[in-house]
């Protein structure tokens, strides 16, 4: 579509959006109020600048539609960037965690990490000019009946500041802050009077801190497992808390990745039977897993993971460290002490900290206003695998899989609303359009 002209001081200027200011200054008693704007975006908004806002962005700008990324931190992928410890890597092959229209480098190897991944993404967005509005939190996003638009508060400055709060006007809201933005920290009886540290995985970065120190690693997913296993390599004495059942599947079997292999047999066989293959091929390689405190679920891990959303665990060497006792499996907590644990069991030991790898959940229901795509507990979408919602709403990233639901999520929003912006152009571009002061 052509650029559109605003006026500004009696000059012209191309701009793909149109500010309108429309309050702030001075206020009464000598108080300063925030300062207020309207932004009109032809386009979407997309609220997170993460790989699937990222790639959203991508997917409509390469179909003509502009758009328009808020960011509430200063970086792109902020969990990867600030939260998520140095020797991570991508779980599963880089040819599943591709972006749309860019290959990884062919230098990286099978498995990125997290420097590559973070160094592939910035490079992604500025091949496409993508340019996220950083430092902007978005407080409240609402769609508006009368106008058919969607309103997005966002505030932008430091809490010392006078902010900036912009409300952003747009046909289309595109949600793609992630099933992890927030971290998630389960209170433990006697938290307070624990004399050591407590932190929870998104905080920890290296086990060099810990060397010759005893610490409880509460949560066995990837994140607790590598933390375990971290911790281990850095000379420290960890324990694992283990408190519900869990696949442990090796990274690789048969020669080939373990995700790879399943996505090629589910081409021809029934989860079920792929299931059965999976556990069978994992036994041979990895033992009896319950031996060392590791209990399997029921269900098996590909049908749980459709189920629940529980993903397996991929082994990259904690579960020999279990084996041969240099981590150690212990149940859930009963109370913390003033330098011990004391678990379910009845046994008592003392621990110098805890991290807590207990995962991480969504934040939409804190900013969006809508109750009928996202749940208000959990902050998903009420659809398994669901993407599009009512009014232009839509959500990349929620699908649980992984980069590759991100890169689908993207194709299938942009295909959407290309359909509308190319139909009625006149009434997809909302400047043609009244908008009363609030």
């Amino acid at each position: 579509m052509a650029s559109y002209v605003k006026e500004i001081g009696g000059k012209l200027s191309n701009d793909p959006f149109l500010t309108e200011e429309i309050g702030g200054g001075g206020g009464g008693g000598g108080e300063e109020k925030d300062k207020m704007r309207r932004v009109w975006v032809p386009g979407p908004v997309i609220v997170g600048a993460g790989p699937s806002g990222l790639a959203a962005a991508v997917c409509l700008k390469q179909k003509g539609v502009p758009s328009i990324v808020l960011e509430r931190s200063n970086c792109i992928a902020s969990l990867w960037q600030l939260k998520t410890y140095d020797r991570l890597r991508l779980h599963l092959p880089k040819q599943f965690c591709e972006l749309p229209f860019m290959s990884f480098p062919a230098e990286f190897p099978t498995y990125p990490s997290k420097n590559q991944f973070v160094s592939y993404l910035e490079v992604y967005a500025e091949r496409f000019d993508i340019r996220p509005r950083f430092n902007e939190t978005v407080e409240e996003a609402e769609y508006d009946h009368t106008l058919g638009f969607w309103r997005v508060r966002s505030k932008h400055g430091n809490p010392d500041e006078i902010a900036t709060v912009t409300e952003y006007v747009s046909r289309w809201l595109i949600v793609a802050t992630g099933e992890n933005a927030e971290a998630v920290v389960p209170k433990l009886d006697g938290m307070d009077v624990f004399d050591g540290p407590i932190k929870h995985a998104s905080l920890y970065k290296s086990g060099e801190e810990f060397g010759g120190k005893k610490v409880l690693v509460v949560g066995c997913g990837n994140s607790g497992m590598e933390v375990s296993l971290d911790l281990c390599e850095h000379r420290a004495s960890p324990s694992l808390v283990v408190r519900d059942a869990v696949h442990v599947l090796p990274r690789e079997m048969l020669g080939k990745s373990t995700f790879g292999l399943s996505i090629w047999l589910l081409k021809w066989l029934p989860v079920r039977l792929v299931d059965g293959f999976l556990l069978m091929v994992s036994r041979m390689i990895l033992g009896d897993t319950a031996k060392f405190g590791l209990d399997r679920p029921i269900i098996g891990p590909l049908r749980l993971k459709n189920l629940s959303g529980k993903t397996p665990v991929l082994d990259v060497g904690t579960l020999a460290k279990i084996k041969t006792g240099h981590i150690k499996v212990r149940p859930s907590i009963k109370r913390l002490r003033r330098h011990a644990v004391e678990f379910v069991d009845g046994r008592i030991e003392r621990y110098d900290s805890v991290i807590m790898a207990t995962g991480y959940r969504s934040n939409v229901p804190s900013w969006l206003k809508e109750g009928e795509m996202f749940r208000k507990e959990d902050g998903l979408p009420r659809k398994p695998f669901g993407w599009k919602g009512k009014n232009g709403l839509y959500a990349a990233g929620f699908t649980n899989r992984g980069l590759l639901g991100s890169s689908m999520d993207a194709k299938r929003i942009a295909e959407d609303i290309e359909r509308c912006w190319k139909a009625d152009a006149k009434f997809c571009t909302p400047f043609t359009q009244s908008l009363p002061s609030t």
